[in-house]
């Protein structure tokens, strides 16, 4: 491959990471809000999950970054770390839901809407869908393990929005907390399991977080 040629899908790359941390931190906030105004679990953790995928990104972003000055592409010190904060904030959320989703269960608590919740996951899964499309594309140009399993990671946050999305729906149809509760604990699940990931990919135990 041309170095010109490399030079610009690392860059493109690179944008792709930008973009991804920019728009979880939006969406993080926006989730959370109106998680807590309306009441609503699922969107809750989706919103704190997302603040957890910026930490992920920030690591995605600093390899980027090696690549393009140096062309190394192993995982350094920084990125380990950000691993290991990456699995243990996993581990914290998901706990958090289960709790939560305990006490809305004593409680019989419900939210008030969550269309908000509708409205959120629909642009996630068309943005999650757009960045993990051309991240794999990258990836695979560059020859590149590390960026195919970003793109990866970014599948399963289009998972994540469309259990949300699915949650988030039925609710507004049948308005039965339970949906809403089961919706937190299916976020809790990926999120356990992305913690443990993460783990694994701190040691060196997986080539991808996916």
């Amino acid at each position: 491959m041309l170095q010109t040629t490399r030079n610009k899908l690392i860059n493109t790359a690179l944008w792709l990471a930008i973009l991804t941390i920019l728009y979880n931190l939006a969406e993080g906030i926006v989730s959370i809000f109106f998680g807590i105004s309306d009441d609503t679990l699922a969107l809750l953790g989706f919103g704190m999950d997302s603040f957890v995928e910026v930490i992920s990104g920030i690591g995605i972003l600093h390899m980027i970054i090696r690549m393009k000055r140096s062309g190394e592409e192993s995982r350094d010190r920084f990125e380990r770390t950000a691993l290991r904060i990456t699995g243990f904030s996993f581990y914290l959320l998901a706990a958090g839901l289960v709790f939560g989703s305990i006490i809305n269960i004593i409680k019989e608590s419900k939210p008030e809407t969550t269309m908000v919740g509708i409205i959120i996951s629909s642009l996630s899964i068309l943005t999650m869908w757009f960045l993990m499309k051309y991240k794999l594309k990258i990836g695979r140009e560059l020859n590149s393990d590390a960026i195919v399993a970003d793109a990866k990671c970014t599948r399963t946050c289009f998972y994540l929005s469309v259990i949300l999305l699915a949650s988030s729906g039925l609710y507004e149809i049948f308005k039965i907390g339970y949906i809403d509760i089961a919706g937190s604990i299916g976020i809790a699940w990926f999120a356990f399991r992305e913690g443990k990931e993460a783990f694994e990919k701190a040691r060196g135990e997986l080539s991808c977080l996916c």
